[in-house]
């Protein structure tokens, strides 16, 4: 299988996968770029997964269709769209089609019925998880979102982290201003931003990547729990996985006003 994308509004990606000329298109926030590319490259999209119901990640489905029009459209039921083929519930772990075998995620959080589609290794995961950050928290609680980027992280550590927008520098950044002597944050900060600033992509990463840059993985580590802008005296009263939940939860807030 190979991925491609197709870069979107100011800075999202609209992922496609595809396997001997089929393909599947994941959030297709516009479609002129994704017909576009599909013509030029000889590719037939079998289906689309929608991973949460933004518009950023839905806008093309109707003009998609309406070229293709028996491709599937895999969508959590916040999709108002009457383009979607199956509504994805939560008794629904897994969807199948050609080539394809996603296994499905249900990761509230950033909206309450956010999807993640994982086919190894690859990892759809919208707008959850990014490299070196995590989604803002919009309908879900933070309990949630805390609980969806632990089961990311119990994925293999060759795991493709293939996110919805190109966040990384920003992300990166803030992060630095919490540890500003982490080796891997400032490593990784440097080589980001060479690369967008020759509009490069800065992901897919990988999982084993984002457990040593992302600091939303590393709220169990001394280094981050100590930090001067996160430690509170007060977690000393909590155990650990309390304690890891409550540095998650201070982090995410401000990143909020990052």
């Amino acid at each position: 299988m190979k991925l491609f994308f197709v870069r979107s509004f100011i800075d999202n990606y609209i992922w496609i996968l595809e396997h001997h000329k089929v393909c599947v298109i994941v959030d297709p926030g516009q479609s002129e770029k994704v017909l576009n590319f599909l013509e030029k490259k000889g590719f037939f999209p079998t289906a689309i997964l929608i991973t949460h119901h933004h518009y950023d990640h839905t806008g093309g489905i109707l003009n998609i269709k309406r070229k293709y029009p028996r491709v599937d459209v895999f969508a959590p039921k916040e999709v108002l769209s009457k383009e979607v083929t199956f509504f994805i519930t939560e008794k629904i772990n897994r969807v199948e089609f050609s080539f394809f075998s996603f296994k499905v995620f249900h990761a509230p959080g950033h909206t309450k019925g956010h999807l993640l589609y994982y086919q190894k290794p690859y990892l759809f995961c919208g707008d959850t998880f990014f490299s070196g950050g995590c989604g803002k928290i919009f309908e879900g609680t933070s309990y949630q979102m805390y609980q969806s980027i632990l089961l990311i992280e119990s994925l293999p550590s060759d795991t493709l982290i293939c996110c919805a927008h190109e966040y990384t520098v920003k992300n990166l950044s803030f992060a630095s201003t919490l540890l500003p002597k982490d080796k891997y944050i400032n490593q990784y900060l440097d080589i980001s931003r060479k690369k967008t600033s020759i509009l490069l992509p800065t992901v897919p990463s990988t999982l084993s990547i984002e457990k040593k840059i992302n600091i939303f993985l590393r709220c169990d580590d001394e280094i981050v729990k100590n930090s001067p802008k996160i430690y509170d005296i007060k977690d000393k009263k909590y155990e650990t996985k309390k304690e890891k939940y409550k540095i998650f939860s201070r982090i995410r807030k401000m990143r909020d006003f990052f």
